[in-house]
């Protein structure tokens, strides 16, 4: 609780208590007013001010002003006749309370977007002469080294160059299970060293880092207002004067018709109707209930390690109809590894193996890496001469032999006699001094929640899933097939994505599609939400998607829509509660049926209600 918060409760028990006292003080009329003006003033001083305020600057229809105008009016009804000052004080006190539980409610969930600040970092250690010395991170140019310690965030993007250590990257990804990092690993601002030194070479200027895009999204995804908050804003301003019409006709048109029917205009009476109406109308449970729902939801998404720019995106993820995926990074892990080895007639598995590492072993293509990493026999210091050959494949001398490692073409090239392979993935054809040893299958592996996530989209109202991929069709194929996707197309350029997805969308889905954020920034962005997958430290992604998941986990895909379809629900809950109630009280205070305790539950209770109910959005554990 805020001091601020700690203030107002003080004065809402300070009221309180002299309305204890004032209950069994007995004067005259006068006197009696005096001293409840005391608790009035004292708990609603600052509802007057933005009141008078709201005149001055002639926008008086909100909340405030309808608080003063019935609270001031049933003061004069309690001058005039009853000399019963209670409903005035009780009305003001309890929406002083309904307004404290309602920003007590707003700072939690903003809590829980607001703890995406406790990642920034305060500070970054530099080296000098044999001491650390703490400067602020704006202050650290790319190409820095800096150290971290146990315990300390790190403060920039950059690539270890010594130490090792398990990283706490919760605050990013939701992901509880520490990451080990070790000399040449990549780490990201806002994640937490928990065992070791790191040295780290900076990679960006602190401004461009991954945790200042997030705080940056984080802070604005507030402004970008979802249908249903654009609803009730324009709703709230024309319902609120529509309202305050309608009291005044209420306090005036009926006992002006007695009067000239002859019949006694029971002014009073009807003036107090009006002052109930008005209490009633207050639309509190709508203006504030609706958008804390959405901010609430982007809270959650946010400790859940979903990063939503708005609540329109929110509002679109529950429609989502269609979604299409790219297969590298995405569906899969982005790291090749070798799934089968093939050798020719007289030539061993090994012998295979360790010709195509030698070959490769200065490469830094993936499938070069994994042909590495199923051979660490090969003394690198032996191979001499090598000439890569695009798109085609490499050649080396290994030991003073002429080896060769590459596609078919590279073998045609050099006219040796190649097998044909009906397999998934890249195969890698060997030869030795133009004699063929054989080839090696090497392909990407689908990630272990890929095929969970395909069929639990499915559940969620998703009726079309399609695969949007560069590789070539049979790769292609495979994974579709292995991951039951309803539609594939291979062989394609970022343009041809974004067409893909333009047709898809032309076909009145709602189309959601879901990238590794580096290459497919143009079609991230031409989809109606464009989901940028495992993006840390992706400019690309975070400028061009609509939401951002944290980690690489596409079961985070199916959370984000399970979490706005709650969402929604709980909008449209509040919105058929509050108007339901609210329209049953007024018709009741018309009627002369709806005293002021009636219109202060309409108000404050359903305002509470609201926002009791808005609040089950932050909790997104069990989803």
């Amino acid at each position: 609780m805020t001091k601020k918060h700690k203030k107002i409760l003080v004065r809402i028990i300070a009221a309180a208590l002299m309305m204890v006292v004032l209950a069994f003080v007995d004067t005259h009329l006068w006197l009696r007013f005096a001293l409840y003006l005391l608790p009035y003033l004292t708990v609603g001083y600052d509802i007057l001010i933005k009141a008078a305020k709201g005149i001055y600057n002639r926008q008086p229809t909100d909340e405030c002003f309808l608080m003063a105008v019935a609270t001031v009016g049933a003061f004069a009804v309690g001058l005039m006749q009853s000399g019963d000052f209670n409903e005035a004080v009780f009305v003001m006190l309890f929406y002083q309370t309904g307004e404290l539980f309602q920003s007590l409610a707003v700072n939690k969930s903003r809590r829980s977007i607001g703890a995406l600040v406790d990642i920034r970092p305060d500070y970054a250690n530099i080296e000098c002469d044999g001491k650390l010395e703490r400067v602020d991170p704006y202050d650290v140019p790319a190409g820095s080294e800096i150290v971290v310690q146990p315990g300390e965030k790190i403060p920039i993007d950059g690539t270890v160059i010594s130490g090792i250590s398990a990283l706490d990257t919760s605050a990013l990804t939701g992901e509880s299970l520490p990451r080990d990092v070790q000399t040449g690993d990549s780490v990201t601002s806002g994640c937490i060293s928990l065992t070791g030194v790191l040295h780290v070479r900076t990679e960006r200027e602190f401004c461009d880092s991954t945790v200042s895009r997030i705080l940056e999204l984080a802070e604005s995804a507030a402004a970008v207002k979802s249908n249903p908050e654009r609803f009730v804003a324009k709703f709230a301003r024309i319902y609120t004067p529509a309202v305050c019409i309608g009291a005044l006709a209420l306090a005036v048109l009926p006992p002006a018709v007695r009067a000239v029917m002859g019949m006694d205009g029971l002014w009073l009476d009807w003036l107090y109707r009006a002052l109930t109406f008005l209490v009633i109308s207050c639309p509190c449970a709508l203006v504030i209930g609706i958008p804390l729902t959405f901010f609430a939801g982007i809270g959650g998404s946010s400790r859940a390690g979903i990063l939503v720019k708005g609540s329109s995106y929110l509002e679109l993820l529950s429609r989502a109809r269609c979604v299409a995926f790219d297969k590298t990074g995405t569906l899969t892990r982005g790291e090749f590894s070798v799934q089968g080895v093939f050798p020719a007639e007289g030539v061993s598995r090994e012998e295979l193996l360790q010709a195509a590492a030698a070959c490769e072993c200065s490469s830094s293509h993936p499938i070069a890496k994994a042909l590495i990493k199923a051979c660490d026999t090969v003394d690198r210091r032996l191979v001499t001469d090598i000439e890569e050959l695009g798109g085609m494949g490499i050649t080396a001398l290994y030991n003073g032999v002429r080896l060769a490692s590459g596609n078919a073409k590279l073998m045609a090239r050099l006219g040796i006699s190649a097998d044909n392979a009906d397999l998934p993935g890249a195969l890698v054809h060997v030869a030795r001094d133009r004699a063929y040893l054989g080839y090696i299958a090497v392909s990407d592996t689908l990630k272990d929640t890929a095929a969970p996530a395909v069929q639990a989209l499915k559940k969620v109202g998703v009726t079309r899933t399609v695969m949007l991929t560069g590789d070539r069709g049979q790769a292609a194929q495979a994974v579709a097939e292995a991951l039951m996707i309803d539609e594939v197309h291979h062989s394609l350029l970022p343009e041809d994505k974004a067409r893909l997805v333009s047709d898809l969308k032309s076909a009145n889905n709602t189309v959601l599609f879901a990238g590794d954020g580096i290459n497919d920034a143009p079609v991230l962005a031409t989809a109606h939400i464009g989901i940028a997958m495992g993006a840390l430290g992706s400019d690309a992604a975070i400028e061009a998607a609509d939401v951002v998941i944290m980690d690489d986990d596409p079961l985070k895909i199916v959370k984000a829509v399970r979490i706005s379809k709650k969402v929604m629900n709980i909008v449209r809950q509040n919105i058929v509660f509050a108007l339901g109630i609210k329209g049953g009280c007024l018709a009741l205070s018309a009627l002369g049926l709806a005293g002021m305790p009636l219109a202060v539950f309409a108000d404050v209770g359903v305002m509470v209600i609201a926002v009791l109910n808005a609040l089950r959005a932050l909790n997104v554990n069990r989803i």
